[in-house]
């Protein structure tokens, strides 16, 4: 049963809100509990959440932050069959059918040998070898099948595995996403994305088509011989102990690999990015170390099993040969005693007995890299599973009224709260900056205000409507936030600001225009590429671009992060004017540069300390107060 708390009633304004009754229950569940309004602030994201739903004011499943990993494995799995089905029952019809081919080629072998050594066969040599060409051109054809068959489900599965993986990875949450390491889905969609194709796609053909070659080959010996296939049984003990040996360990290795190789890229990642870093320092040295430090782990991981896998095999070509040559010991002793074994008979009793061998060796390997691979699935299925972003309501496309905090506090770990019962309303269509000290909690309360995070305490509201109960992709229509790093594509400056979508012209030529980036346009064309994260713009034209991206998009509410943290003072000036000049949006910016001309025009001047709201008005009215803000000003300039 979910937890019931007595929560405020949204038709009532915050200042003045009241708890539902038994006669008052338009939206909220009625409880008797000691401090109602206490446990409902305290409560876990996931406790408010089940409470909503249970008294259906929100009307449908809520966002819950993580998926059932079983059923993204299962997911992700069956990606490999999507659309495929044609291409996998081809290429499992050229398997089983080339195994009944095999065995009856080797049959024909031994009539034809029979033959050649004066012994009675079932057919005339004319006959035998005329079945025998047209076993080899139908042979032809089924390998063709296959050649075909095969390549095109692998591609396909791969394709389809990869494309569902990055499309679950865009469900998660941007703080969840945050706090991962994103070497981790590198390695999953590339490195341990080679490995299931090797491993466990080849092992749905190959592994049929040992079973039935290794059962085909003992029906056929029994045939010739009961005594030949009981030694040939006692002999493949042999290379099947060998194979399951060395094959336990190969899983367990492979998983390995994959953890290792998730470092080095996790490494080389930092090491490229922080490239500058290392030259202004000169520790182009101790960069070395570590790229050999991570490289050496990475392929002696590899080394391992590429180990264990020589091993597995070396061991059961040797227990196959020892195996061989004991049948074809006892096949020849039977011969010569003459107890119904003809030369042909034991040639193909021989070669029976290397297909089954080549069976049995093969079978603990394709078992073992199977297991190896699932892990790998698994692995991926876990790390999509996590911090995924489900349900809930729609949020307004319009912001009508205001955004409304109520004793808000959020913390990432318990015992360091970063934010404590803030409470404030911002009113729509106004601006609104957030100052304060670095690492007060000015970019964490943006974070919130954006849904980064949905297990803050005490409420947000975006027209009375509680935040955490909004389907979280949906908070997208009603925001746009321009970052203090701005991403570019390696692409043209066109595709950066509409994000390769569609939109009028006349939309994208208001966007360029507000954003200032007419005459940047007119000189470079929108056909420019940007370079690598936009290594060919400068910091204004990259911020100008982003102001562009997000006022393509017509949101009722921009928030910005810090974003002239990195520019010169001009042209910080220039982009905050440009988003300040702005109308008929809500505006909220997280700035740390306090220059008067800016300051007077917000509406209002949000100040934080050490996470708590210390004091908030006009300029001019703070400055007179002359408290925090005044000593943050005073202390700037």
């Amino acid at each position: 049963m979910p937890p019931v708390f007595l929560m405020p009633h949204r038709s009532t304004p915050w200042k003045t809100s009241v708890f539902t009754t038994a006669q008052n229950r338009s939206c909220y569940p009625t409880v008797s509990a000691p401090q109602p309004y206490r446990a409902w602030k305290t409560a876990s994201f996931r406790e408010r959440a089940q409470a909503a739903e249970s008294c259906g004011n929100y009307g449908g499943k809520l966002p819950m932050m993580t998926s059932d990993r079983n059923q993204t494995r299962k997911a992700l799995t069956r990606c490999f069959f999507r659309n495929n089905h044609a291409a996998a029952v081809l290429a499992m019809a050229a398997v089983v059918l080339n195994t009944p081919l095999n065995l009856l080629i080797s049959w024909q072998m031994q009539q034809l040998i029979d033959i050649a050594a004066g012994t009675p066969a079932m057919f005339s040599l004319a006959g035998i070898s005329a079945s025998l060409l047209l076993s080899f051109a139908l042979m032809g054809v089924i390998m063709a099948v296959g050649c075909y068959a095969r390549p095109l489900f692998i591609r396909r599965a791969v394709q389809q595995y990869r494309d569902y993986a990055f499309e679950e990875l865009t469900r998660k949450g941007t703080g969840t996403f945050h706090k991962e390491n994103t070497s981790t889905y590198l390695s999953a969609l590339t490195i341990d994305t080679v490995s299931i194709e090797t491993n466990y796609l080849t092992a749905l053909f190959t592994l049929p088509g040992s079973f039935l070659m290794l059962a085909g080959a003992f029906c056929l010996m029994l045939y010739y011989s009961l005594p030949l296939t009981l030694a040939a049984a006692a002999a493949s003990l042999l290379p099947l102990a060998a194979s399951l040996l060395a094959g336990r360990r190969l899983a367990v290795q492979e998983k390995k690999v994959s953890d290792q190789n998730e470092y080095f890229l996790a490494e080389l990642k930092d090491l490229l990015a922080g490239f500058p870093v290392i030259k202004s320092f000169k520790a182009q040295p101790e960069a070395i170390r570590l790229f050999v430090r991570y490289n050496a782990a990475s392929q002696k991981s590899k080394c391992s099993a590429n180990r264990t896998r020589s091993i597995l095999q070396n061991l059961c070509a040797a227990s196959g040969l020892l195996a061989l040559f004991f049948v074809f010991l006892l096949g020849a002793l039977l011969a010569i005693k003459g107890y119904g074994v003809t030369a042909g008979v034991v040639l193909v009793f021989v070669q029976l007995m290397e297909m089954a061998e080549s069976s049995i060796s093969q079978l603990p390997q394709i078992l073992a890299n199977k297991n190896a691979s699932n892990a790998l699935i698994d692995k991926l299925a876990s790390s999509l599973s996590a911090g995924q972003e489900q349900g809930g309501i729609p949020a307004p496309h319009t912001l009508r009224d205001s955004i409304t905090l109520e004793n808000v506090s959020f913390s990432y770990t318990p015992e360091e709260p970063v934010l404590k019962n803030i409470t404030y309303r911002f009113d729509a269509g106004k601006t609104y900056a957030i100052v304060g000290n670095s690492g007060c909690g000015k970019s964490t309360l943006l974070q919130l205000l954006q849904g980064s995070y949905m297990d803050y305490q005490g409420h947000i509201c975006y027209d009375g409507k509680e935040l955490c109960c909004f389907k979280p992709d949906s908070l997208y229509d009603l925001i746009s936030v321009i970052q203090q790093n701005v991403f570019l594509f390696n692409s043209s400056i066109q595709d950066n600001i509409t994000m390769f979508r569609e939109f009028p012209e006349e939309q994208k030529e208001r966007a360029v225009r507000q954003a200032g980036l007419e005459s940047f346009l007119a000189s470079k064309g929108a056909d420019y590429l940007c370079g690598e994260n936009g290594s060919s713009l400068s910091g204004g034209e990259r911020q100008r671009i982003s102001i562009a991206r997000c006022l393509l998009r017509s949101t009722p509410v921009l928030l910005a992060d810090e974003a002239t943290a990195a520019l010169d003072a001009a042209t910080a000036f220039e982009i905050t004017s440009a988003i300040l000049s702005l109308d008929g949006i809500t505006r909220i910016l997280v700035t740390h540069r306090l220059e008067e001309i800016l300051l007077r025009r917000f509406d209002d001047i949000l100040v934080v300390k050490d996470g708590r709201l210390a004091e908030h008005g006009t300029f001019d009215s703070l400055m007179k107060n002359k408290a925090y803000f005044y000593s943050l000003y005073t202390l700037s300039q």
